[in-house]
């Protein structure tokens, strides 16, 4: 089984820019997307072997979440019954036989951390609600978590302590969730190598010289662990500020 995510950074725009290239080459059995700024029949999508699910938020333009897939879930949840998380549309949940899948655009905590105390309160309701999934079946959970968990995972580590993205407090709620019985899927196969971000800057250059950060993930329950096969960034898939991160698991 191959899942594939991706911040699209608005998703009309990306259509523009090659994104349903990319989808019919990837050719996922699930694939699910971040930020994808539109709202209800702004966009018709022609996905023949897909479901679709779409969690709008209700400011136009902003934040947003979907999730298509081949196989029918068994039931899907969006947010976890918090109405501001239900307000921005962040969180898509698909029951399937066999694991949860969880679908997130985390918060960002905002370059003067003024959103910081929010973040880290809807942190805790989803560390909450992926224990609840946690306790039933596997999850796979993924998105834009918008976090660089270790040094490794941004290009300039130094110069970032302390900033969004990059704080002791974001980096705590990642280590908390993995040392709860989760994986970094990406860190579990190349666990010392350097430069596999996810985001860059629209700034010029930036991309070209890859300093980048990596705030997109798969994390797996450690009960999966024997079925993962591969987990990848995508980084010459071009359309967004992020770029695609894929897993394949046997299912």
């Amino acid at each position: 089984m191959k899942l594939v995510s991706w911040n699209v950074n608005g998703l009309r725009a990306c259509v523009r820019k090659g994104f349903m290239d990319y989808f019919h080459q990837v050719d996922a059995d699930i694939f699910c997307l971040q930020e994808i700024k539109l709202q209800q029949g702004q966009i018709d999508l022609e996905l023949r072997e897909y479901y679709q699910y779409w969690n709008y938020a209700e400011r136009k333009g902003y934040s947003g979440t979907a999730v298509f897939t081949k196989e029918e879930p068994l039931s899907v949840k969006y947010g976890v019954g918090n109405e501001d998380i239900e307000e921005e549309g962040r969180i898509i949940t698909l029951e399937f036989e066999g694991f949860y899948l969880v679908n997130v655009y985390t918060p960002n905590s905002k370059r003067d951390l003024s959103r910081l105390d929010y973040r880290l309160q809807w942190e805790d309701k989803l560390y909450r609600h992926l224990m609840e999934l946690d306790e039933k079946k596997p999850v796979i959970y993924c998105g834009d978590l918008n976090v660089a968990h270790k040094e490794i995972d941004l290009r300039n580590d130094r110069t970032n302590h302390g900033n969004s993205g990059f704080t002791t407090e974001e980096r705590g709620k990642m280590d908390r969730l993995l040392n709860a019985g989760f994986i970094d899927t990406l860190r579990y196969f190349y666990p010392d190598t350097d430069g596999l971000y996810t985001w860059w800057s629209y700034m010029k250059t930036i991309r070209e010289r890859n300093v980048g950060w990596r705030i997109d993930y798969f994390i797996v329950s450690n009960r999966l662990e024997n079925s993962l096969v591969d987990s990848q960034v995508h980084t010459e898939v071009l359309g967004s500020d992020h770029c695609p991160i894929m897993l394949e698991i046997n299912s």
